[in-house]
């Protein structure tokens, strides 16, 4: 057999059954708040969230969807989010003179990119361009759990596996390698509540900011939902003691 042919071969079986071994790894199954159809956002654990996005995921991830005023759904005070938003910096104009400004982010500005463009992210991560959190709860399966999943299993690789350069071992990832190293560690984050910042509590709190970064109006939606619920059993009720009433009289 010709020698290339066969190392195409085993590469392939070898990434497949890497992949398959992946998909059948069942997600680490949490409780959450937002869960079912009287799920809600817990504010307090979507504010550590949202501490946890700021101090360490946003270094090189994006949420391109959210203002800063947006952050008053989860409790932050209207001084707290000028207070946020006034440590970034955003390029606006032009000005009188037809140039270009830099000025203090305010909250009716969206949150700061990481980089001015793919081209920069590209650079600063090896080749890879960081993917923007606004919707990644939802472009994922069971996204909620996906993403605890991910960031509290970073492990050593089993002694079969063969690494690529530079890449992480995650079984939980597809094909188990990432290139993004382990973001979390003990007592990384400081919580203003007192909270213990553990990897699993710091995974727990930004995967419920994230569920409200992708959702923030899910709450209401749920309360349309149930009001419509609600008004479509009296309906049924009332119909059908019309229907009861009105073929009696016919009998």
């Amino acid at each position: 057999m010709n020698t290339k042919l066969l190392i195409f071969i085993i590469l392939f079986v070898t990434s497949s059954l890497s992949i398959a071994n992946t998909e059948a790894l069942h997600l680490k199954k949490m409780k959450w708040s937002f869960d079912g159809i009287f799920g809600t956002v817990n504010r307090e654990a979507a504010q550590r969230g949202f501490q946890v996005y700021k101090e360490v995921c946003s270094v090189c991830h994006s949420l391109n969807n959210l203002y800063y005023r947006n952050l008053k759904d989860i409790g932050f005070s209207d001084d707290e989010i000028k207070e946020i938003a006034k440590g970034y910096t955003v390029k606006d104009g032009p000005n009188d003179d037809g140039e270009m400004f830099e000025r203090p982010a305010l909250p009716y500005d969206r949150f700061v990119q990481p980089y001015p463009n793919e081209q920069a992210a590209r650079k600063a991560n090896n080749g890879a361009n960081p993917p923007d959190l606004s919707l990644i709860i939802k472009a994922r399966y069971d996204g909620a759990n996906y993403i605890y999943s991910l960031l509290t299993s970073y492990t050593d690789p089993p002694a079969y596996f063969k690494m690529m350069h530079g890449a992480h071992y995650n079984p939980y990832f597809p094909g188990a390698q990432i290139v993004m190293p382990p973001p979390l560690t003990d007592g990384q984050v400081t919580y203003m509540d007192g909270t213990n910042a553990s990897v699993e509590q710091m995974s727990r709190d930004v995967t419920v900011f994230l569920q409200w970064a992708a959702e923030p109006e899910m709450e209401h939606r749920k309360s349309i939902g149930l009001k419509v619920m609600m008004f479509l059993i009296v309906f049924t009720i009332l119909f059908y003691i019309a229907k009861n009433r009105i073929w009696s009289n016919l009998k």
